[in-house]
C-alpha cells in the first residue's frame, strides 16, 4: 500500500499550461510591439526625405515629420491617427503594447495564484496590479 493519496489533484499540468500562456504573452507582446514600433518609425521617417535636416525647434520637427499630423497625446487622437495610418500613432500603439505586455503577465499571475489557492500571492500580485493601474491613470505627459 502506498502512503500517497491518488485523490489529490496534480497541479503540474496546470502550472505548465499557465507558464506556457505567460511565456506566449511575453513573447508575442514584445514581438508585436517591435513590429509596430518599426513600422511606425519607418512611416514617420519615410514621410519626408529631409527628415532630420535643419531641426530648429520642436514645431519645425513636427512639421517635418508629418505636416498635417499632431503627436497623439490622448487616446482619441491615437485612434484618429491609427484610422489615418499616421506613423506616430502606430509607433505609440507599439509602445503601449510594450508597456501592456508585462502588465498582462501580472494579471494572468493573479488568476494563476487564485487557481492554486495561494492567497498570499494573490493579494501581493493584486496590490502590484493596482499600483500599476493607478500609476497609469495618474501619469501625465508633458
Amino acid at each position: 500500500m502506498s502512503a500517497t493519496s491518488t485523490s489529490t489533484p496534480d497541479n503540474s499540468d496546470l502550472n505548465l499550461r499557465v507558464d506556457l500562456i505567460i511565456s506566449n504573452i511575453l513573447r508575442w507582446g514584445v514581438a508585436a510591439s517591435l513590429v509596430l514600433i518599426v513600422i511606425g518609425t519607418v512611416m514617420s521617417f519615410g514621410y519626408s526625405h529631409d527628415y532630420g535636416a535643419g531641426w530648429g525647434s520642436a514645431q519645425d520637427l513636427k512639421q517635418m515629420i508629418q505636416p498635417d499630423a499632431t503627436f497623439p497625446f490622448a487616446f482619441g487622437a491615437l485612434l484618429s491617427g491609427l484610422a489615418q495610418f499616421q506613423g506616430q500613432s502606430i509607433l505609440v500603439l507599439g509602445l503601449l503594447l510594450l508597456i501592456a505586455t508585462p502588465v498582462a503577465r501580472v494579471a494572468v499571475s493573479i488568476f494563476t495564484f487564485a487557481l492554486e489557492k495561494d492567497w498570499i500571492y494573490v493579494v501581493i500580485t493584486s496590490i502590484v496590479f493596482i499600483l500599476l493601474m493607478v500609476s497609469f491613470c495618474l501619469g501625465k505627459v508633458g
